[in-house]
């Protein structure tokens, strides 16, 4: 039986196709399109979904959208209501469409469909999906199940078990009381995009101090000892204007909202802490909770909050909950996933096995490219490139380039889905380099330059570099741990502030050392990226070190690419050294069309904000 899941319309549009319970393929409509968190219907998800699975509209069993737009919809309209006059812009503003396209799903989804598709239309509600996401995919036969996200319909965190085929939620805070929107409001008082600066804001706590944690709990949330909350939207604007935050806010914190490029102060780095310490804090106290209400030694975890992987270190290390697993596509793009699950085991009732480990197939779930259609678009394209029959050959070579401190892409297999490359579509370069942080940010990826790397580590050599238990798994990238101490520097000058930090070497592995000493952790092992531990291997054979740089194959304003195209004009469009194209190597100063770029040459070419 075939499952077609679908989100869109919010952040993040998505499709999924589900076969008798296992993931056949998964993509978010933003690589296709190549506009960043396209929100718009997932035509071209829609489609590369059902060619992955062979299938024709016909052939599909049920399609399932991931919310209940009408419940969504009598939101809008109560909190209009509530606030009129004051809503009446933004209601004009958001009323059109709905009316020309949320409110009329079924012909969205039967204009996707070609028409084809007779069968019936479902609809899950928003954090059903999230629950499913998080369960369904999960190693355990039973868990706690813990959502947190902006807003769906009308709930913006849940909680409840997953047991065998079935999901139960059983609590729900709902809106405007929202952690996700809290957390927005700040990303969108610093300066950044909300939707998608919040890992930015992230990555700027360490320099900051949480000056400001006790005014946030004392003025804009009553944050109860089980995690459940209010907020004070006396300082908010997001219920009834385009901003997030209103004069008030502007005045508890000394001054107006940051301009989006303007230089960051050392207020937007004490802010950046504050609300992420507020934010570990309630999700430790929701935490806790959780394992009160449930007795559950497992925890799984899903919505766009559920993206803080600092706060996933920390309940990892600090609840009684013995593992988590975390939906690696934890925003909207996974409720396609979710959706489609939840049709499968809670409404058909159909028998799910658990083996030990997770059935998200490392979430690489998008398309693949063969070496025959690579070279044929390279030759097309004038390229030179080094074609390799011998793979020990091209891992080797690749090895000694990482060593020789060259930034390579690196394009293999499916594409992943969910926001993290993880070694499909990446850049990566020699953790050990004290210069490969800033080159990276400002050369490569053309972005601020305080933003983290995070480190590739073989999984059998976890435990020796960072604080975590020996073999332990974090395929997904949505753990923070600590640099080893034993792997650590004690030169740290503690009289550095704010940006300045990053004038110290912290570890032996300096490019992956967040400011803190942390750093987000992926481990790879044989089995879930079975090329990617030979070339660290590799590499570790050649330099005692198994830890490698693994950024996003993307520069800055656009999406992780999908096709070799994309790859190959993010590689001529940035100062990358080397690409890998599957078995194909390019090096760029032997490419034509090779130049090096400026930084503002970069950001006029492509209007970045």
């Amino acid at each position: 039986m075939n499952i077609l899941g679908i989100s869109a319309f919010y952040h993040d549009s998505a499709a999924a196709v589900v076969r008798d319970g296992e993931i056949i393929a998964a993509a978010q409509e933003e690589r296709f399109t190549r506009v960043k968190h396209d929100s718009r219907f997932p035509s071209h998800a829609v489609d590369y979904c059902l060619e992955a699975a062979g299938l024709t509209p016909e052939m599909v069993d049920y399609v399932v959208f991931y919310e209940k737009p009408l419940l969504k919809f009598e939101r809008l309209l109560e909190t209009y209501l509530a606030y009129a006059p004051r809503g009446f812009g933004q209601f004009l503003a958001g009323l059109p469409v709905w009316l020309t396209q949320k409110l009329h799903l079924p012909r969205e989804m039967d204009k996707a469909l070609n028409y084809r598709y007779k069968g019936r239309y479902i609809f899950t509600e928003h954090h059903e999906s999230h629950a499913a996401s998080a369960f369904f995919p999960s190693p355990f036969e039973e868990a706690a199940i813990l959502t947190m996200d902006g807003v769906g319909e009308w709930a913006t965190a849940s909680f409840g078990i997953g047991r065998g085929n079935k999901v139960q939620l059983s609590h729900e805070l709902r809106f405007p009381h929202s952690l996700g929107l809290l957390y927005s409001a700040f990303t969108y008082f610093t300066g950044f995009k909300v939707n998608s600066g919040e890992y930015k804001l992230m990555g700027l706590a360490p320099y900051g101090e949480p000056k400001y944690r006790d005014l946030i709990l004392e003025k804009l949330l009553d944050l109860k000892p089980d995690g459940s909350f209010r907020m004070n939207m006396d300082y908010f604007g997001y219920c009834h204007t385009m901003f997030m935050t209103n004069r008030r806010f502007e005045r508890l914190f000394g001054g107006p909202a940051r301009k989006p490029e303007s230089p960051l102060t050392q207020r937007e780095m004490d802010l950046a802490a504050s609300i992420q310490a507020v934010t570990e804090e309630a999700m430790l106290r929701a935490t806790l909770h959780v394992h009160s209400v449930t007795g559950m030694k497992n925890l799984a975890l899903a919505g766009g909050v559920a993206l803080n992987c600092v706060a996933n270190g920390r309940i990892l290390r600090e609840t009684p909950f013995e593992n988590i697993w975390i939906q690696p596509a934890a925003g909207d793009a996974g409720g396609s996933l979710g959706a489609a699950l939840f049709v499968w085991y809670q409404l058909l009732d159909n028998p799910r096995q658990t083996e030990g480990r997770d059935k998200q197939r490392a979430s690489l779930l998008g398309p693949a490219y063969t070496d025959d259609y690579i070279r044929r678009f390279l030759t097309g394209r004038g390229a030179r490139f080094h074609a390799y029959e011998d793979e020990p050959t091209l891992i080797g070579e690749v090895a000694d380039l990482i060593d020789q401190g060259k930034v390579i892409g690196w394009f293999q297999g499916p594409m992943e889905f969910g926001p993290r490359a993880l070694g499909n579509r990446s850049i990566i370069g020699d953790a050990r380099s004290q210069d490969m942080q800033t080159t990276m940010n400002l050369k490569i990826k053309f972005r601020e330059s305080f933003r983290p790397f995070a480190p590739c580590v073989l999984r059998e050599d976890v435990a020796d570099y960072f604080q975590m238990r020996p073999q332990e798994d974090s395929p997904y990238m949505l753990l923070v741990a600590g640099v080893q101490e034993s792997k650590r520097l004690n030169s740290f000058p503690t009289s550095l502030k704010g940006l300045d930090k990053l004038k110290a070497r912290r570890s032996v592995v300096p490019a992956i050392t967040h400011v803190d000493y942390s750093a987000r952790i992926q481990t790879v092992d044989p089995e879930r990226h079975p090329r990617l531990h030979r070339l660290m291997t590799a590499f570790k054979q050649k330099t005692g070190c198994p830890v490698i740089i693994n950024t996003s194959f993307n520069i800055r304003g656009e999406p992780i690419v999908c096709s070799p195209e994309d790859a190959y004009r993010c590689f001529l469009a940035t100062n990358m050294d080397v690409l890998v194209l599957e078995n194909q190597i390019l090096y760029k100063e032997e490419q034509p069309q090779a130049k090096q770029h400026e930084i503002d040459e970069y950001k006029a070419r492509f209007a970045l904000d």
